[in-house]
């Protein structure tokens, strides 16, 4: 379901906090927001690009769920 949902990603914007944490903010092409999140253990295992895809799957994640929330209502 990634790739149908991913069409509609307008903006992808990723913000590196402190030393361990990546937040990934997804704006759609409605306009609406998705947030997700990662964060490894210890600021020496940071890998920048790996955690901003951590964040990115998580957003997907929650991107997933509302998703199927509003295609159940439809039933």
């Amino acid at each position: 379901m990634g790739n149908k949902l991913e069409q509609h990603i307008a903006e992808k914007e990723f913000i590196k906090l402190w030393k361990k944490t990546t937040i990934c903010f997804l704006t759609l092409d409605n306009w609406f927001e998705v947030v997700g999140t990662s964060a490894c253990v210890r600021s020496d295992d940071f890998e920048e690009h790996l955690w901003e895809q951590y964040a990115y799957n998580n957003a997907l994640d929650k991107l997933e769920e509302l998703y199927g929330f509003a295609e159940h209502l439809k039933n």
